[in-house]
């Protein structure tokens, strides 16, 4: 009998939470590139609410919502990574692009500037502009994409956290805000844009009065830039 109340509580909770589990895919759907289907997010993010349902506890502070839609969009945003589209020659060429970034700031300790990039890789600023474009990291950049599970160690929060992960992990965030607050203006502005105001890569090159796709190209340098300002974490391991 309590078995079956407590499945009648667990219906009752998931349809209440469904409308999130839609919201929040809606919006990741804007950061995301054409081939992605909502349904596919909406049916990870589902998987995801269970999770939460049978995970929450309550004596931890949080409220169910903000554990649940941190649940829910990771659960998406695992789905994306598997079923990844990208060839492995971008992957490729994105750390490339990292590397060659971290050196030639290491060695002019300036910003690296996108014809020096390309110098370095022996490529031609057309060419490198291609490779920006083919890597589009900007829609699916977080803290967590910073740390793509392929390469790195950070991983999403655990309830169930050792102290030294929790202290890594707000070491993590403080060094990615000092990273960002020292990018390139036009790139500070970007992030801005994109992700305090909201706006997509159209409207923020109607506001900077450039291409949709030299926003794109802006945005893919800029994540890349961070990976290789922030590689003592993100090429840590265990």
């Amino acid at each position: 009998m309590y078995a079956a109340v407590r499945s009648v509580n667990a219906n009752d909770r998931i349809q209440e939470y469904a409308p999130l589990v839609r919201r929040i895919a809606q919006h990741l759907m804007n950061r995301l590139p054409d081939n992605v289907q909502i349904d596919d997010l909406i049916q990870a993010g589902m998987l995801g609410l269970l999770e939460a349902l049978k995970n929450f506890d309550a004596s931890q502070g949080a409220s169910f919502e903000t554990f649940a839609g941190i649940r829910i969009k990771g659960a998406m945003l695992d789905e994306v990574r598997r079923s990844d589209w990208t060839p492995r020659s971008v992957h490729k060429n994105s750390r490339k692009i990292s590397t060659a970034i971290r050196e030639i700031e290491g060695k002019t300790q300036r910003e690296a500037s996108d014809s020096e990039i390309a110098r370095h890789l022996g490529v031609s600023i057309t060419e490198y502009n291609h490779m920006l474009q083919d890597s589009v990291s900007c829609r699916l950049f977080s803290s967590d994409e910073l740390a793509d599970s392929e390469d790195h160690y950070y991983d999403a929060p655990s309830t169930e956290e050792e102290p030294l992960n929790g202290l890594l992990r707000e070491g993590f965030k403080q060094a990615l805000a000092d990273a960002i607050l020292h990018l390139p203006e036009r790139e500070r502005l970007v992030l801005s844009l994109y992700y305090d105001d909201e706006l997509n890569l159209r409207e923020i090159g109607e506001v900077l009065g450039i291409s949709e796709s030299r926003v794109s190209q802006i945005c893919t340098q800029t994540v890349l830039r961070l990976r290789s300002r922030l590689s003592e974490w993100t090429d840590a391991k265990p």
